[in-house]
C-alpha cells in the first residue's frame, strides 16, 4: 500500500465521520490514525498482484498439461475427466484476466473508481464476471463430484452411459444458465455496486428498494451453499465406495497394493477438495446472508452516517473489512483449483504415500524397496504425464 492510498482512505474516512470505527472510547485523533493503520493492511495492491500472478501461473499450467494429455488419450471416461479440469482451469484463468487488472486500475487511480469507469458500465460488467466464474467454479466442481461418485457407486451404468458429448453439454449448460443468472442486474432485476474499498463490484446485499435485489443476492447464496452441500456429499459418498471396494480387494497381491495405493490418494485428494471449498466459500456466503437478513452491504462503508441507521454502524464496521477477506477467500479458490485437482496428484500424491510407507516400515530393506518404487515412479513420470490419471478415469 503506497503511502498516498493511505492518505487518501485516511481523509475518506474523516468525511465519512468514522464509519468504519467505533467513536464510543477513543478520540477523533486516535480513531483516525487507528482507521488508516488497520485499513492500510487490508487496502493494498499487492493482494490482487500476488493473486493474478499465481493463479495464472496454476491455471495456466494445468491447461498445457490437460491439453498435451487429452490429444494422447482415446478413452472416453479420461477425456471427460481431462474436459472437466480444462474447462475448470480456464474458467478461472478468465476470471483473473478479466477482473484482477481492474482492480489493480483502481489501485493505481488512487481507489477512486470513477477515474476508469465514469458511465458506471464497468461496475457491472465487474459484477457479472464475479458472480459468472464463481458460480460456474462451484458447478463444474459438483459436476465432478456427481461423476465421481456414479462411477464409484454404479460402475456399470456410467461404462454405458457417460460420454464425452454428455460431458461437453453439461459444461456448456452450466455455462449458458449461470451466465444468464448472471446478467439478471443488468436486466433490472437486482444491482452490482462498488463494495469496500472501492475497488471492485459485487452483488449489493443491502438495497431493498431495488426491484428483485433481494431475491438476486438470496438466490446467489443458496446456489453457492447448495453446491457446496453437493460437492461434499458426493464426495464423502465416493470415499466410502473406495474404502469398501479397497477393503474388498484386500489381500497381498500387488493388484490389492495398487488398489490400496490408488484408494488412499483418491481420498486425500477428495478431503483436500473439500477443505478448499469450505474454506474459500462459506465465509463469503455465510456473511452474505447475514448481510442481506441485516439489510447492509459493504458499500456502505464508505456512506456518510446520515445515510444509514445509528444502530447499524458498528454491524457494518464488523463486515467491511471481513466482507474483503471473504472475497479474497473465494477468490483464492481459482488459484488452489488446479492444484487440488490435477498439479498436487502429479507431483505430490505419489510420493507422499511411497514416503510415509517408507516411515512406518522399520526394516532397511522395505526402505530401499520403496526408495526404488520411488526412483521408478519418477521416470515413469517423466515418459508420461498421464500415467498417475489413467486409474483415476475408471472412477
Amino acid at each position: 500500500m503506497t503511502s498516498d492510498n493511505c492518505d487518501l482512505l485516511e481523509g475518506s474516512q474523516s468525511r465519512t465521520g468514522g464509519m468504519l470505527t467505533s467513536n464510543v472510547t477513543k478520540s477523533a485523533g486516535e480513531e483516525n490514525a487507528t482507521r488508516t493503520d488497520s485499513d492500510c493492511s487490508y487496502v493494498s495492491v499487492v493482494f490482487p498482484i500476488t493473486m493474478m500472478a499465481t493463479g495464472m501461473v496454476g491455471n495456466s499450467l494445468a491447461l498445457i498439461l490437460v491439453y498435451i494429455s487429452y490429444r494422447k488419450k482415446e478413452n472416453r471416461r479420461k477425456k471427460s475427466f481431462l474436459l472437466c479440469i480444462g474447462s475448470l482451469a480456464l474458467t478461472d484463468l478468465f476470471g483473473q484476466l478479466l477482473t484482477s487488472p481492474i482492480v489493480i486500475s483502481v489501485y493505481r487511480a488512487d481507489l477512486r473508481w470513477e477515474r476508469i469507469d465514469s458511465s458506471g458500465n464497468l461496475c457491472a460488467f465487474f459484477g457479472v464476471c464475479m458472480t459468472t466464474f464463481g458460480l460456474c467454479a462451484l458447478f463444474m466442481a459438483s459436476a465432478m463430484a456427481i461423476e465421481r461418485a456414479t462411477a464409484i457407486t454404479n460402475p456399470h451404468w456410467y461404462s454405458n452411459h457417460m460420454k464425452t458429448s454428455v460431458t461437453k453439454q453439461t459444461l456448456v449448460v452450466i455455462w449458458c444458465l449461470v451466465l444468464l443468472f448472471a446478467l439478471l442486474p443488468v436486466a433490472g432485476v437486482g444491482k452490482y455496486t462498488r463494495q469496500w474499498p472501492g475497488t471492485w463490484c459485487f452483488i449489493s446485499t443491502g438495497d431493498r428498494e431495488v426491484p428483485g435485489n433481494i431475491f438476486f443476492s438470496f438466490t446467489f447464496a443458496l446456489l453457492g451453499i447448495f453446491s457446496l452441500l453437493v460437492t461434499v456429499s458426493c464426495n464423502v459418498v465416493t470415499i466410502r465406495g473406495l474404502i469398501i471396494r479397497c477393503k474388498n480387494k484386500s489381500g497381498t497381491s500387488q493388484a490389492s497394493k495398487h488398489w490400496e495405493r490408488l484408494t488412499t490418494e483418491t481420498v486425500i485428494q477428495l478431503m483436500g477438495i473439500m477443505c478448499v471449498l469450505l474454506v474459500c466459500w462459506s465465509p463469503l456466503l455465510v456473511l452474505m446472508l447475514r448481510m442481506i437478513s441485516a439489510q447492509v452491504s459493504s458499500h456502505e462503508c464508505n456512506s456518510s452516517p446520515e445515510s444509514s441507521h445509528p444502530s447499524s454502524v458498528r454491524d457494518v464496521q464488523l463486515d467491511c473489512n471481513f466482507f474483503l477477506t471473504a472475497i479474497r477467500l473465494a477468490s483464492l479458490n481459482q488459484i488452489l483449483d488446479p492444484w487440488v485437482y490435477l498439479l498436487l496428484r502429479e507431483i505430490l500424491f505419489r510420493k507422499f504415500c511411497l514416503v510415509a510407507n517408507a516411515v512406518s516400515n522399520c526394516s532397511i530393506e522395505d526402505h530401499k524397496e520403496t526408495q526404488t518404487a520411488l526412483d521408478a515412479l519418477n521416470k515413469k513420470n517423466q515418459e508420461s504425464f498421464e500415467k498417475p490419471q489413467s486409474n483415476k478415469g475408471d472412477f
